[in-house]
């Protein structure tokens, strides 16, 4: 039932009285004078609400004080007597009760801010360099490349270094010691990557506000470090005479290895599959990778095809193309010859010691292993070949050469440059042109690639004259 406001034996109540309160009383007012009164309330054991009454613009007005036993009676007596004294100051203490708590608020926010400034300011090239390689890049090899470069060139020596104090000097650092190992071109493409993770990170927060002092990349001129002799494109081409002598390397180390009554200690030939490959990029002017990424369901022995899915195609992404190659003998032959060895395989080029195809760099590194005498290497690689028996010339060469020197046979054998672009795949004419104009060429690309066969057959029946 309702009672009328207790009040205790004194002027105020003690802590004793208001330990003692049972559950009859809830609901009642307790007064302790000077305008504080408190509700009993029961939720399991008493708790006495308190808010101090006073006039405001000529209304009664409540002041929340604290609930007992939650706060001391000393506190919310003290609350009482602060909204008194603001109430006596002209001010409404609820008033100021909200602007106190916004003020609190505020500088919660303020420290807040303050810390992840200091741990922003503290972010490392290292961690911007992460956020990239998932978030800002995105390249046909899954960013393999990317990884390797940053995680063995860039990583180790500008990785803990903090991103607002990343300068212009430690980036000419880094090219210049790869340089000095003869890796030009691993200096020049490093420098573009690392210029393409700035440029990100100068649109982005909070990596904008660390790069306040400008991009560091748009101060380093890469061409300034490279060797006066340095070229960027790559015009190795093999010889006629290479083309020979590199088939009577095959013929003669696969021989060797044969008739040898003890392979240890015998020169260990390439592959055959690695020989095929290499013929195939030369007469079908393919990209390595391409090649190796093969399956035999797209090579169709009746109809002298080979076909390239666009996802295996170099080029942007959206901007990939399938291509059909049509087979020569000569390169039919090749695939008959693979399809011998690896043909229980649904992989032209299948790997040795695990599921699924071979790694598209394979070739490319047995190549350069056995033409050691054109690396700069430091130590032996473990479990790699290492000599010479590939060099055919003055200069190393490369699976990608023979691409090149396949292409420029078919410039000798007056095939039109527009015929030989197509049969490397590559975007010719206009976007107009390319919207408009769709006849692909089929039965010159099937003339260029035969006429590029024969001429091949000839070279390599030299070597038996």
């Amino acid at each position: 039932m309702t009672r009328y406001p207790r009040s205790g034996k004194g002027k105020k109540w003690t802590i004793k009285e208001l330990d003692a309160i049972g559950v009859d009383w809830k609901g009642d007012t307790l007064n302790d004078g000077d305008g504080l009164s408190g509700e009993v309330r029961f939720a399991g054991s008493a708790s006495i609400h308190f808010r101090y009454a006073f006039k405001w613009q000529g209304k009664l007005a409540w002041h929340y004080c604290g609930a007992y036993p939650t706060s001391d009676m000393a506190v919310i007596r003290d609350e009482r007597d602060k909204a008194r004294d603001l109430v006596k100051s002209g001010i409404d203490p609820r008033a100021n009760k909200v602007a106190v708590k916004i003020e609190a608020q505020a500088a919660i926010v303020e420290v807040i801010r303050a810390d992840e400034q200091k741990r922003t300011e503290a972010f490392t090239v290292n961690d911007l360099y992460k956020v990239w390689i998932k978030d800002g890049v995105s390249r046909s090899d899954g960013n393999k490349y990317l990884t390797q470069s940053f995680g063995k060139h860039a990583i180790p020596v500008l990785g803990n270094i903090e991103v607002r104090h990343l300068t212009e000097n430690h980036l000419r650092d880094v090219y210049r010691a790869i340089i000095s190992t003869g890796k030009t071109p691993t200096a020049v493409e490093l420098s573009k990557d690392i210029g393409q993770m700035l440029r990100w990170a100068e649109k982005r927060k909070p990596w904008r506000a660390l790069l306040i002092d400008g991009n560091p990349a748009e101060l380093v001129d890469i061409k300034q470090l490279v060797p006066k002799d340095y070229t960027k494109e790559r015009k190795r081409l093999l010889s006629i005479e290479e083309i020979i002598k590199l088939k009577s390397i095959f013929d003669k180390t696969t021989k060797n290895y044969a008739d040898a009554p003890a392979k240890y200690g015998t020169e260990r030939p390439l592959k055959k599959e690695a020989q095929i490959a290499l013929w195939l990029c030369l007469g079908t002017i393919c990209r390595i990778g391409e090649l190796l990424m093969t399956e035999w369901k797209h090579v169709d022995f009746e109809k002298r095809t080979w076909f390239i899915p666009a996802a295996n195609t170099k080029g942007e992404r959206g901007q990939k193309r399938d291509q059909l190659v049509y087979l020569s003998d000569f390169t039919l032959d090749q695939f008959k010859q693979l399809h011998a060895l690896t043909g229980d395989s649904a992989w032209a080029f299948p790997a040795r010691y695990k599921e699924g195809r071979v790694c598209e760099k394979t070739v490319s590194k047995q190549v350069g292993d056995r033409q050691i005498k054109f690396k700069n290497r430091s130590r032996k690689l473990q479990y790699r070949v290492e000599n010479n028996s590939l060099v055919t010339g003055d200069e190393e060469w490369t699976p990608h050469d023979l691409r090149r020197t396949g292409a420029t046979l078919m410039q000798k054998l007056k095939i039109s440059r527009e015929v030989i672009n197509l049969c490397q795949n590559h975007a010719i004419g206009s976007k107009v042109d390319r919207v408009y104009l769709l006849d692909d060429y089929a039965d010159e690309k099937f003339e260029a690639w035969n006429k590029l066969g024969i001429k091949l057959e000839a070279i390599l029946d030299l070597e038996v004259t």
